[in-house]
């Protein structure tokens, strides 16, 4: 998660997702599965020392390190607990974001309807999944490319094309949506995109699983690493707003 918030498109969108959320002096900031708390620091600058942020995590090494790296930070704190039971006030949060969260969940809906609740009337809320059908990596065993992409979404993510779905559900949860953005993440080391898109061992599940020929799925992962690198994938990011009453 560290190394692809500090790629240049994971900055870029990060820093466009929280320009967006216009967070502001004295307000109260929420980030759900905050991980080691990657954008704590920057949404700490923009509350200031009047304002709040609650980093919320169920992952026990995720919020220790989130601590750490916030522990100069008076204004942050870090809460455990789950999106669907978010540990945080009814109608107390000017500002909140979920990043890249969303596809791992059992119900989306339900973790959109905890944001409604402990939003205030007027708060925006910053939403960004992948939408993993638009993963594309160059070889030159192209079938073996697209039957990645096809295991990765019908079986290695749960929610793999959420990111096309976010708007939609947005406004099923009570929210209007203000803004819809697509960035496109490009991958051009292969071990950079081997660690963040798992091609090694979605490959070796796709095998294992029937989905992928044995011969033909070794030599494409080996022939990924053996000339110039290319993958990429969309990123969408919603912010939405909870009307006033």
């Amino acid at each position: 998660m560290l190394r692809t918030a500090a790629d240049g498109a994971g900055r870029a969108y990060k820093r466009e997702l929280i320009d967006l959320l216009d967070v502001r002096p004295g307000q109260t900031a929420l980030d759900v599965g905050c991980g080691p708390g990657t954008d704590l620091p920057a949404l700490a600058e923009r509350v200031g020392p009047s304002g709040a942020v609650l980093g919320v995590d169920r992952d026990p090494a995720m919020l220790a390190e989130a601590r750490r790296r916030t522990d100069a930070l008076p204004m942050v704190e870090i809460r455990e607990g789950d999106a669907i039971a978010l540990p945080v006030e009814p109608g107390t949060v000017d500002r909140a974001k979920i990043d890249r969260v969303l596809m791992h969940v059992a119900e989306p809906a339900e973790v959109l309807a905890q944001l409604h609740l402990v939003t205030r009337p007027g708060a925006l809320i910053g939403l960004v999944e992948p939408d993993w059908d638009t993963l594309v990596v160059d070889a030159e065993d192209l079938d073996t490319s697209r039957a990645f992409t096809r295991y990765t979404t019908a079986h290695a993510v749960r929610n793999a094309t959420i990111g096309r779905s976010l708007a939609r559900l947005a406004v099923r949860a009570g929210f209007t949506v203000e803004t819809v953005l697509a960035t496109t993440p490009v991958f051009r080391d292969f071990q950079d995109a081997d660690h963040t898109l798992g091609l090694g061992r979605n490959t070796q599940r796709a095998i294992k699983d029937g989905h992928i020929d044995a011969t033909r799925g070794h030599r494409w992962f080996a022939g990924l690493s053996e000339g110039p690198f290319f993958a990429s994938f969309t990123l969408i990011s919603v912010v939405c707003r909870k009307p006033e009453r």
